[in-house]
């Protein structure tokens, strides 16, 4: 991982929070809307991560940690190393695969004078739990302020590099 890569994950990772917390809002805006453009009630959408892979793995990262390389490519017996080749190694990180709907059916309130209602009384409302909603919501905002503090620590060790070289 090169010296910026903490900063790439944990960017990736807020980006992925930030869009988190926009499906929650969205979910939450829409916790009363009968009717869509497509004729059903609000659907409740979730976000899915996926995990990137970086070009270099835990154990390569271990090795290249552990000592210097011996002629055969390896620093300690088991254990690869890094391809020097590749300096702009990928960081590990996290992405957004995409936003699903919940496949949940749709809660069912008798209003025989909304404008919604079936011919037996009952409106479609979205399954959408606002309990559920706000602890998602704190979710994405504790996980997006842990990786901006991450982002500032490394910040601060960076710098803290460069004054020990100016020295």
């Amino acid at each position: 991982m090169n010296m910026f890569g903490l900063m790439e994950t944990s960017g990736g990772a807020m980006q992925a929070e930030r869009m988190r917390a926009e499906v929650v809002a969205a979910n939450m805006a829409n916790a009363e809307t009968t009717r869509t453009a497509s004729g059903g009630p609000y659907r409740r959408q979730h976000v899915v991560f996926a995990a990137d892979r970086g070009d270099a793995g835990f154990l390569d990262s271990m090795a290249t940690a552990s000592g210097p390389a011996t002629p055969t490519g390896i620093a300690a017996p088991g254990l690869p190393v890094l391809n020097p080749s590749n300096p702009a190694a990928v960081a590990p990180g996290v992405h957004i695969v995409q936003v699903v709907e919940d496949p949940s059916p749709p809660l069912k309130r008798y209003d025989p004078g909304h404008p919604d209602a079936g011919p037996d009384g009952y409106v479609a409302y979205p399954d959408i739990n606002p309990l559920t909603e706000m602890v998602d919501l704190m979710g994405a905002t504790r996980a997006y302020g842990l990786n901006s503090s991450a982002v500032q620590a490394e910040k601060g060790m960076i710098t803290a590099a460069l004054e020990i070289a100016k020295s």
